[in-house]
């Protein structure tokens, strides 16, 4: 969530305690939105009707623990529908292509998987220790709300420098689900690696305060 979004949550929050006849305090307030703000709005809204509605523990006022719970539920759902989204991806979009996916989760899970050619040209075997370990970064991902991402998945193809030196445009992504939303995501990343690595002397590292170089990368077309 944003910090616009306080002021509806905290109205949330009320209603819903109100609903079990109890208070919110402004510590209350302060831990729930400490809790929460990492995740969207519509998330919160949506963990809190489902723990209402649950026959058994809905009888008794959500605490913070409780919508943890739910919205892990949630979490794993996600991750599963984007590997599915990831696996026909493979098979039709195939490791020489640039690719785009409508979730930004979906590309920072891939480059901790190895990066988008080493898992089109995963084995048959290796590909539910790759589901488990995609959901796991995913889940990750997805629960903290922000994080750095590659804005496009490189494909197994020259690096966009040679295209630039003989003046060839690069070619086009592939775009995977929802084409507004790979928009933003394209918008929202990462040039290079979701990682910023830098070369420092042992000795810059030793005394005086660490200059990072310039990335060496390039920005798509």
């Amino acid at each position: 969530m944003k910090p616009f979004d306080k002021k509806e949550f905290a109205g949330l929050l009320r209603d819903v305690m109100a609903y079990y006849r109890q208070d919110t305090s402004p510590f209350m307030l302060d831990l729930w939105w400490n809790a929460c703000q990492n995740v969207e709005l519509e998330q919160v809204k949506k963990a809190m009707q489902s723990h209402c509605t649950d026959p058994e523990r809905g009888v008794f006022a959500p605490k913070v623990a409780d919508l943890v719970r739910v919205m892990s539920g949630t979490f794993t759902d996600r991750a599963a529908l984007a590997w599915g989204k990831v696996l026909e991806a493979m098979s039709s979009v195939g490791a020489y292509s640039d690719v785009v996916f409508d979730d930004p989760a979906i590309h920072a899970a891939i480059e901790d998987c190895g990066g988008w050619v080493k898992i089109c040209r995963s084995q048959t075997e290796e590909l539910s220790y790759l589901q488990h370990r995609f959901c796991q970064s995913h889940k990750a991902y997805t629960g903290r709300g922000t994080f750095e991402y590659t804005r496009r998945l490189m494909g197994d193809r020259s690096p966009d420098h040679e295209f630039e030196k003989r003046g060839i445009p690069l070619p086009k992504p592939a775009v995977v689900g929802d084409v507004s939303l790979a928009r933003s995501v394209y918008r929202g990343g990462q040039i290079g690696g979701k990682t910023a690595i830098t070369f420092q002397a042992l000795e810059a590292l030793e005394s005086g305060p660490v200059v990072l170089l310039p990335t060496l990368v390039r920005e798509a077309a």
